[in-house]
C-alpha cells in the first residue's frame, strides 16, 4: 500500500513537534497503513533531544519499507541546509521559509508519480513562505497551483460539523462585494461532490447560511438573500442537490449539529469557523476539496508562542490523518 505523506511544515513551529507525538501515540503506524513525512530529519531528530520526546527518526526513499516503530523520513532533493545552531523557535527566516515549500513541492510531485497515496501537511507561516520568493497567500492556493487546479476550496470537516466558505480571508467590509452567483453556485456545487466522493454520502444534505442578520428580514437588513443567496439555493435545487436555505447564521449551525444537513455552505470565514472552532478546536481537519489528490490539514497555525515548549497538542493531526485515510479510501472504493 501507498504511504501517506506528512509535510513537515515551519521548522521552528509546532510541526515537528506535532509529529514525534503523533507516531509516538500512533500505537504504532499500522503496517498496512504507512504514514511517511516530507522534511528534515536532522530536524525531527534535533526536536526529539530538545523536547525530550523519545523518537527513531530514519531515512527513506521512494520503493523502501516502512518498518513498524520508527518515523520515516523523506528529505526532499534541493532542501536548504538548515544549520541547528541557527534554528530559534519561533523565528522563521528564508530558510525554513524554503524548506517548508520543498516539503510541499515534493509531496505533490510524489503523489503525481504514484509514490505517495495522499498527504496530509503541517502549518507553514505565510510570510516566510513569501520572503522565500514563493508568491501565495497560504498552503491552499500554492497546492492549487502545483495540481493546475483553478476549482477549490477549503472544507473545515469533524465527527459533528462540516462548512465550507464562498469568502476566506477577505475583509469583512469587502465580503459583499466579494459575493457572485458564480462563487456560490461553484461552492454549492464542490461541497456535494466532495460529500459524495470523499465522504461516501450518496445524497448530501446542503444547508446555505444567509449573510445578514435573520437573513435579511425581507430586506429590512440587506438584500443580499434574495438577489444572490436564495436564487443560487434554487439553481443547485434544478440541478438535483438536495440543498435548502437562506438560513439566518445563528440557527443553521444547530439545525447542522442536530444531523439536519451534512455541511453548511456558508459566506465568510467566521461565520463558519467561529461555530467549527468552538466544536472542533483539537481535532478539527481542513480539506482541500477540488484538487486531483488528497490534501488534509491540521486545523491550527505554527503557534510560535508556544513552539519548542512541549505544549503542542497532536490531535488535530492524528484527526486529519485518519481523514486523509477515509477519502483515499472513499475515492478507491475500498471503504468498507
Amino acid at each position: 500500500m501507498k504511504p501517506l505523506a506528512i509535510t513537515m511544515g515551519c521548522p521552528v513551529g509546532i510541526g515537528p513537534e506535532i509529529i514525534l507525538k503523533f507516531f509516538a501515540g500512533a500505537g504504532h503506524v499500522a503496517a498496512d497503513s504507512p504514514v511517511v513525512v516530507v522534511g528534515d530529519p536532522e530536524v525531527l531528530r534535533w526536536c526529539s533531544r530538545k523536547l525530550a520526546i523519545p523518537a527513531r527518526v530514519v531515512d527513506w526513499q521512494p520503493g523502501d519499507e516502512v518498518e513498524p516503530r520508527v518515523i520515516p523520513v523523506l528529505r526532499p532533493t534541493d532542501f536548504p541546509d538548515l544549520e541547528q545552531a541557527s534554528l530559534s523557535w519561533g523565528r522563521p527566516d528564508i530558510q525554513t521559509g524554503r524548506a517548508m515549500a520543498r516539503c510541499i513541492e515534493t509531496a505533490v510531485q510524489l503523489i503525481r508519480q504514484q509514490v505517495f497515496s495522499g498527504m496530509t501537511t503541517c502549518p507553514i507561516t505565510k510570510k516566510a513562505l513569501n520572503e522565500a520568493g514563493y508568491a501565495f497567500p497560504g498552503h491552499t492556493e500554492m497546492l492549487a497551483s502545483l495540481c493546475e487546479s483553478s476549482d477549490y476550496a477549503m472544507m473545515m470537516a469533524g465527527t459533528r460539523l462540516r462548512v465550507t466558505l464562498v469568502t476566506i480571508h477577505t475583509p469583512l467590509a469587502a465580503v459583499p462585494r466579494a459575493l457572485t452567483p458564480e462563487k456560490i453556485d461553484k461552492l454549492i456545487a464542490m461541497t456535494a461532490r466532495s460529500l459524495q466522493q470523499d465522504f461516501a454520502i450518496a445524497v448530501p444534505r446542503l444547508a446555505v447560511a444567509a449573510l445578514n442578520p435573520h437573513a435579511g428580514e425581507d430586506g429590512m437588513f440587506g438584500d443580499e438573500e434574495e438577489t444572490l443567496i436564495r436564487p443560487a439555493v434554487q439553481r443547485a435545487q434544478r440541478a438535483g442537490w438536495q440543498i435548502s436555505g437562506p438560513y439566518p447564521a445563528d440557527t443553521v449551525f444547530h439545525k447542522a449539529v442536530s444531523g439536519e444537513f451534512d455541511a453548511v455552505v456558508c459566506m465568510y470565514h467566521d461565520q463558519g469557523l467561529i461555530p467549527f472552532k468552538l466544536l472542533h478546536f483539537k481535532d478539527g481537519v481542513n480539506v482541500t476539496i477540488g484538487l486531483p489528490i488528497v490534501r488534509t490539514s491540521v486545523d491550527h497555525g505554527t503557534a510560535y508562542d508556544i513552539a519548542g515548549q512541549g505544549k503542542a497538542d497532536p490531535a488535530s493531526l492524528a484527526a486529519a490523518v485518519a481523514m486523509a485515510k477515509e477519502i483515499i479510501a472513499n475515492r478507491s472504493g475500498s471503504a468498507p
